[in-house]
């Protein structure tokens, strides 16, 4: 019970305890926000005091700003309103200088309208008076034609288509001159001109004698390795000539065996074959097939360490790898004996150095010149080799001036640029030079002769023609009494333009015309 009480009495006593600290909580807090409040209010009302005073000292900045600016436009305005005024009284000026004038050139006009008329007139009356002397004259010479005709028995129609065939030959005969004079003129300044650089440039290139035959030596360290090559009943050198297609000669020269082959690609991969089979001393139709077959991929790397040598020598930019192989290739081909490799750096060169002295695009003239026969190691088509080559290169995005000067060096397409004729000229100076072609077989040249006597035989006048100097010269005789001096000039330029229209020829042709007029008289 007592315990009861005691929990009674805890309780109320901390109820009692909760109250009076609640009350005496609220008051304390009542005055502690009483004076917040004042605080505030009293900082409120300072801050809306300063405030007032910021804002009223910013607007009198402004407008004191704004007055100073528009103080500033209002001087500029004034000077701006000064200049303007003293302009335009300049102009009115000027304008009224201009009207001066104007009235000055008008009076200046009519006066020279007042003199023209004058003028007018007084020719009115000098072309009356040469109208009526005119007339007069008609008259005389009327009279006087009737008896001229008269006299000479001769129309005036006649006489004057005779005076007009006297001017008409002696014109004709002047012109010839003029024109034989300005040939002569032109083709000396013109060869002066090719010959300084024809000369300039074959200076500067070292040729190598072109000697190709279809044989090939091989040297053996004895005459007891002839026997391995030949092998028993002959099988060795059989199945040799049947994989490399050409044909071993062993005969009693010693320490030589000797391929022959008219391909020579062919002969060059036989004779690093056999190269090889020396080197092992095995010989027998196996071991012949493996050393091909390496020959062949040997070769391969030739061809392509040959292109790229090549365009090295040349500085020539990098090419395509089907290209350069190409190119390579050209080592083992040849065109008329002269071997197509050496031919075509030829032509580069020249074509290369003529450029230069021309003032051309020399990397241009090189890169044709070295293509222009790449149509020769292609596969054979029904198109001359040069637009073979030509449409090859077009696949490969070529320029059209290269593209246009491998077409056109045989005349199959028309040349579109001095480099087309470079490359033309420097083809023929490399095939014609001496060791440059000379498988000519005789047929051949005697067909061309008679060929470049039967162009020169179709001219009128001529009597006889002679090809001299293996066609390097055609002599023609013409009649001299109806082919005279100036048009045996004429007819040497129109022989020589045919020919060079219908013949094909290394270099350059020289044309002779030789004309005899005989005068026989007899003492009686």
């Amino acid at each position: 019970m007592g315990i009861v009480i005691n929990l009674v009495l805890l309780v109320v006593a901390s109820l009692l305890f909760f109250v009076v600290g609640f009350f005496v909580g609220r008051y304390f807090l009542e005055r502690i926000g009483t004076t917040k409040v004042l605080e505030a209010e009293e900082r409120a009302v300072q801050i809306i005091q300063e405030a007032q005073k910021e804002a009223n000292e910013y607007k009198d900045l402004k407008v004191t700003e704004v007055n100073q600016e528009w103080k500033k436009r209002r001087r500029e305005f004034d000077q701006d309103v000064v200049v303007k005024n003293n302009k335009f009284t300049q102009l009115q000026k000027q304008v009224r200088q201009k009207e001066n004038t104007l009235k000055r050139q008008g009076q200046d006009i009519k006066d020279s309208e007042k003199k023209l008329k004058e003028q007018l007139s007084q020719l009115d009356h000098e072309l009356q008076t040469v109208q009526v002397r005119s007339s007069e004259l008609d008259r005389i010479i009327a009279e006087q034609n009737q008896k001229l005709e008269s006299i000479s028995n001769f129309k005036a129609e006649e006489a004057k288509q005779m005076l007009i065939d006297n001017m008409l030959s002696v014109a004709r005969q002047e012109a010839t001159e003029t024109i034989h004079k300005i040939h002569e003129d032109a083709e000396q300044q013109g060869a002066k001109i090719a010959e300084k650089t024809l000369l300039s440039a074959i200076q500067r290139v070292s040729f190598e004698q072109a000697t190709e035959s279809a044989l090939s030596v091989v040297h053996i360290q004895s005459d007891e390795l002839k026997g391995r090559i030949i092998g028993r009943e002959g099988r060795n050198i059989k199945a040799f000539e049947n994989a490399t297609g050409v044909d071993i000669i062993v005969d009693d020269t010693p320490e030589v065996v000797i391929l022959s082959c008219f391909d020579p690609m062919r002969r060059e991969l036989a004779k690093l074959t056999l190269q090889k089979l020396l080197i092992d001393g095995v010989i027998h139709p196996v071991a012949i097939e493996k050393a091909y077959q390496d020959a062949k991929k040997e070769i391969d790397d030739v061809i392509m360490s040959t292109g790229e040598e090549t365009l090295s020598s040349l500085q020539i930019q990098e090419m395509p790898a089907e290209i350069t192989s190409l190119i390579g290739k050209m080592k083992f081909h040849t065109i008329y004996g002269q071997n197509l490799l050496q031919h075509s750096k030829e032509v580069a060169m020249l074509a290369g150095l003529m450029a230069a002295e021309l003032k051309l695009d020399a990397k241009q003239a090189k890169r044709a010149g070295l293509l222009h026969d790449i149509g020769l190691v292609l596969p054979e088509s029904d198109d001359p080799h040069a637009i073979t080559g030509m449409k090859f290169l077009k696949r490969f995005r070529e320029s059209k001036t290269v593209l246009n000067a491998i077409a056109a060096h045989h005349g199959d397409v028309e040349k579109e640029s001095p480099i087309a004729d470079l490359i033309d000229a420097a083809n023929v100076i490399s095939s014609a030079r001496p060791g440059g072609r000379g498988a000519v077989t005789p047929e051949g040249n005697v067909k061309r002769l008679e060929s470049l006597e039967e162009i020169a035989k179709g001219f009128p006048g001529v009597i006889k023609t002679y090809a001299l100097q293996a066609g390097r010269e055609i002599r023609v005789i013409v009649e001299g009494e109806n082919v005279s001096d100036s048009q045996a000039d004429v007819l040497a330029h129109d022989i020589a333009h045919k020919i060079e229209q219908e013949a094909q020829y290394p270099g350059q042709i020289k044309v002779s015309i030789i004309r005899e007029k005989r005068s026989i008289a007899y003492a009686k």
